[in-house]
Parts: structure tokens; sequence; C-alpha cells
């Protein structure tokens, strides 16, 4: 007899099945693989379900940051905007009075030569940049974008109109770097409107006048 079957015959009776068990485990475990839970099914779903959780909250911060990350964004370039737009309106503000002797000289004839060749290129570069020039004679003043230094009364204007550009004003888009300087003429007291007031109540005044005498008369009759 070998010593393989002598000892197959000295092991207990239990023991070959507790062994067949064992390996039977084995292979279901390598079989459901490494990550299966040994605890069985309701195991398996709670795990499942509280992994689901997780990935739904990583996915809600990652969405956050996200969106975080997009303001920031947007706030970086509005502020470099705005300081691009400041840093220009500072070096075009001390341009202004070089533009105003470019001006004058225009309304005397003295814009020739070079000189008109340089002044032209300036404001085509000023322009280029965003500045923008306003004030017109004959348009309805408004205290945001002009300031009167003269004053005066014309029946030619139905409202406060500048009727003079003393000075014209300066803008970059919607920021003001200078208001006009201009002269306002407002309509003339006792114009057609208060005319035809002043006139009807004249004639009231004429036809109380009138009703009074009759109503003496009439007295004078009787007595």
């Amino acid at each position: 007899m070998t010593k393989e079957a002598k000892r197959g015959f000295d092991q207990e009776p239990g023991a070959a099945s507790t062994e067949a068990g064992k390996d039977s485990e084995a292979v279901a475990e390598q079989a459901a693989g490494p990550g299966a839970p040994a605890g069985g099914g309701s195991g398996s779903a709670e795990e499942l379900a509280e992994l689901r959780t997780q990935l739904a909250e990583r996915t809600k911060d990652l969405q956050r940051l996200q969106a975080e990350y997009q303001n920031y964004r947007k706030r970086v370039e509005r502020d470099r905007v705005a300081v691009r737009e400041i840093a220009i309106a500072n070096l075009l503000e001390k341009l202004l009075p070089v533009l105003d002797d470019i001006g004058r000289a225009r309304e005397h004839g003295e814009l020739t030569g070079g000189f008109k060749s340089v002044a032209e290129s300036l404001e085509t570069v000023v322009a280029k940049l965003g500045l923008q020039q306003f004030g017109k004679e004959g348009e309805p003043f408004d205290p945001q974008l002009h300031e009167a230094l003269m004053h005066s009364y014309s029946s030619d204007v139905s409202e406060t109109t500048c009727v003079q550009i003393l000075q014209p004003g300066y803008r970059i888009g919607d920021r003001t770097i200078r208001v006009a300087m201009v002269a306002v003429a407002e309509p003339q007291p006792g114009g057609p409107g208060e005319s035809s007031g002043s006139s009807e109540a004249s004639e009231e005044a004429q036809g109380d006048a009138e009703n009074g005498d009759t109503a003496k008369g009439d007295g004078g009759d009787e007595g």
C-alpha cells in the first residue's frame, strides 16, 4: 500500500468534505471577482447606491467649480477692459487741449501745410482709440452733456437749445471725458402761447366791464 493511500485512510470522514467546501468557496470568490462583497445581494445594492450618491456629489462639485471658473474668467475680462478704457481715457484727456488748438486753427483757416497733415493724423489716431466729439448747434440742451456758459432768449426756439458751441465735448463709448461748453437760448417770454392767453384775459375783462356799464345804465333808467 502506498503512502498516499495510507494517508487517505488516516483522514477523518468529514475532512474531505470540508476541503471540498473550501475549494468551492474559493472558486466562487474567483468567479465573483475581487470587488464582489461577501455579504450577499443586499450589501452589493447598498454599496452601489452609496457609489452613485458619491458620484452625483462629485459631479455637482465639478459643475460648481466649472461655473466658478467661468465667472472668474468673465470678471477678469471685464476688469481688463475697464482698466484699458481708463488708461486710454487718461491719455486722451491730456490731448484734448491739442485737439482744441487744432479746431481753432481750422476755424481761422490756419490749418495748412505740414501742420494740417500732422493734425489730421492725430485726429485719425484718437478716433481709432474710440474718442468721439459731440456738441452741435441746434441740439436740445442736456445738462449731462452740456455746460451752459451763456444764456439768452429767442423766439426761434421752442425749448432750451444749444445755439453756439464754445468748446466741443468728448467721450469714449458711454464714458464722457469732457462735457461741451455751449451758449443756450430759451423760448422768448411772452411768446405766442402767452400772448393768446393775455388776449383772452383782456377780452374777458373788457366783456365784464361792458356788462357792468350795461347794468348801471339799466339802473339809471329805472330811477
